[in-house]
């Protein structure tokens, strides 16, 4: 696979506008950085973009979340490990993030009412939409990952 358009450098005004984005989501919107983990890595799950998984359990993992609670997003229905504000947030996530084929059903809004107040179920729909976002920029444009030197040691050569 070969990056099709580098976004970053070809229009440098739209990446700084998805850039503002996401200090917002990141840095203003008061989020837990736990459930932000939460919906950045299960959107690119769903969207099947390998740059934001790769970036984003790096990221899950240096804030200190354990390896099985990454590992086990990706089938989070089946796992005793989250709690039920978490369910929320994936169940809410899942529903946006395949909004087409969802219409965002009442059941998975009123799991976030119970957990979050207006502004908070504001502020995390803004950040699902940015991470899928950045999904689309990713998988459209083919973002690459970076190969872990450990990886490449392991495989002999990717």
């Amino acid at each position: 696979m070969k990056t099709r358009i580098d976004y970053m450098t070809v229009s440098p005004e739209a990446f700084q506008a998805v850039w503002a984005l996401e200090q917002y989501v990141a840095k203003d919107a008061g989020l837990e950085a736990r459930l932000l983990h939460l919906v950045k890595i299960r959107a690119s799950q769903i969207n099947g973009c390998a740059f934001c998984v790769d970036m984003h359990v790096k990221e899950a993992r240096k804030d200190g979340m354990s390896d099985q609670w990454i590992a086990l997003i990706c089938v989070w229905r089946e796992s005793r490990l989250y709690d039920d504000r978490e369910r929320a947030v994936l169940g809410w996530t899942d529903s946006l993030t395949n909004i087409s084929a969802t219409g965002a059903p009442d059941a998975d809004y009123e799991a976030m009412r119970l957990h979050f107040s207006q502004e908070e179920i504001t502020k995390l729909t803004v950040a699902v939409g940015t991470i899928n976002l950045w999904n689309r920029m990713a998988v459209g444009f083919r973002s690459q990952h970076p190969i872990d030197q450990v990886t490449l040691d392991m495989a002999g050569s990717v």
